[in-house]
């Protein structure tokens, strides 16, 4: 059948052709009551955003004035909202709770010929595992049956069982490790995953002519072990020469000049090194640049925001040549939805959205369009309707349809740091959409 999204105050309506789902006379999802008491739960960073979110939806005209919601459907929501990773978790609550306000202001989600408002019960899982787990046992003990999270692969994959097993969906923004989704259950994201970036990585390489690479990556992490046998596999394909490869034991290395040394006396000309900005920032790339590696530093989705870690008073021209594949850039998203998208985000925070805000923003909207294609809101047939590879989904980072295991099939950017002598900051740049075609 054919139908049409509401348009979420984009001015912009989602027309998608879907398939028969699977549909329930029954509802799930919790009391306005019940919605107030999830509101305590959440940490101060996601209530500092949500509140920020609502002064920007009180500045547009809300269609909802005259609309008497029927009941309420609250999602969850984990991800670290405290810790070392903290950005990636508050801005994946900045575009959630966006998402829910701008929903709710037009008038809010149709079930049946009824309106229902979206809530969001937000768990904070600091960036370790064991919190994750028992954020979204406490969801589920709320009985919250559609989860948003968490914001990185290593929490991700602490309960992706548990959302199997339970029958809970979960779609995760930014998890992205391969062996998080798989065919036909119900865990989803809307990201792509790390063999794809990793690729990405290495046809980059390819395509600018470089044939001796080196790779730096941390051994015990998910993510990082997950980018490097990705970018190791096609490097091989493409015919780059890996001429030197070191590991470290956590993420949270602070020395990696005897890494980069072995980087320079092998002739490195790129190195590909899939760490998160915490360490980026303070720590790898200046060191590189100390031992004398010159070259390209290519990272991936989780370098995104080393500018917010670079120390004061840092030699800034180190940032130079420091590029990293992302899932979406404000400059290269040029669609209506995305341009409304940066637009409203910039009212409501007052400044510019990264991957991880249009990410979590776009997790929303691909579950609202399930929810409402299918005339449901319980986790089986929601599940039902994200599993049918003929949707397209039309959100701020893209088009896109999901493919067997509930990975998006879409494309991603080069973005990279620049510093001009004088300024008093390194800029983020976006230097072109990246793809395998």
């Amino acid at each position: 059948m054919k139908k049409k999204l509401l348009s979420l105050l984009l001015a912009l309506s989602l027309v998608v052709s879907l398939a028969a789902c699977g549909s329930s006379d029954s509802t799930s999802g919790s009391s306005e009551s019940e919605s107030s008491d999830a509101a305590s739960d959440t940490s101060e960073a996601a209530s500092s955003a949500e509140t920020e979110a609502e002064a920007e939806a009180s500045t547009v005209e809300e269609s909802s004035d005259s609309v008497e919601f029927a009941g309420t459907i609250t999602l969850g929501m984990i991800g670290p909202m405290t810790g070392s990773l903290a950005v990636y978790g508050t801005h994946v609550a900045n575009g959630v709770n966006l998402a829910i306000e701008q929903i709710n202001a037009a008038g809010g989600v149709t079930v049946g010929g009824e309106s229902y408002e979206l809530a969001v019960e937000s768990k904070d899982d600091q960036g370790d595992s064991t919190e994750c787990l028992n954020a979204m046992n406490a969801l589920i003990s709320d009985g919250i049956e559609l989860v948003i999270g968490s914001a990185t692969s290593g929490c991700t994959s602490s309960i992706t069982s548990v959302a199997n097993s339970e029958g809970v969906v979960l779609i995760t923004p930014s998890g992205t490790a391969d062996a998080l989704t798989t065919e036909m259950d119900y865990v989803f994201r809307t990201c792509f995953k790390d063999s794809f970036q990793g690729e990405l990585a290495a046809q980059y390489a390819a395509d600018e002519g470089y044939t001796k690479v080196g790779i730096v990556y941390c051994s015990a992490d998910t993510y990082s072990a997950g980018l490097r046998d990705a970018f190791t596999a096609a490097a091989e394909e493409l015919g780059l020469e890996i001429v030197a490869e070191e590991s470290v034991a956590t993420m949270t290395e602070v020395d990696y000049t005897n890494q980069f040394t072995k980087m320079v006396e092998a002739g490195a000309e790129l190195v590909f090194v899939p760490f998160y900005y915490d360490v980026t920032g303070p720590y790898l790339v200046p060191q590189a640049r100390s031992v004398g590696f010159d070259g390209i530093l290519l990272g991936a989705d989780g370098v995104d925001n080393t500018e917010t870690t670079i120390p004061d008073g840092a030699d800034l021209s180190v940032y130079n040549d420091f590029l990293f594949v992302n899932h979406y850039s404000t400059e290269l998203a040029t669609s209506d939805i995305s341009v409304s998208f940066v637009e409203s985000y910039e009212e409501a925070y007052g400044e510019t959205p990264n991957n991880f805000d249009a990410l979590g923003y776009d997790a929303v909207l691909v579950l609202t369009q399930a929810i409402e294609s299918c005339g449901a809101f319980d986790a089986d047939s929601v599940q039902a309707a994200l599993a049918d590879t003929s949707v397209v989904y039309e959100v701020s980072t893209g088009t896109f349809s999901f493919d067997d295991t509930g990975t998006p099939i879409k494309t991603g950017v080069l973005m990279g740091y620049s510093y001009t002598e004088g300024d008093d900051s390194v800029t983020k740049i976006a230097i072109t959409t990246l793809s395998l075609d």
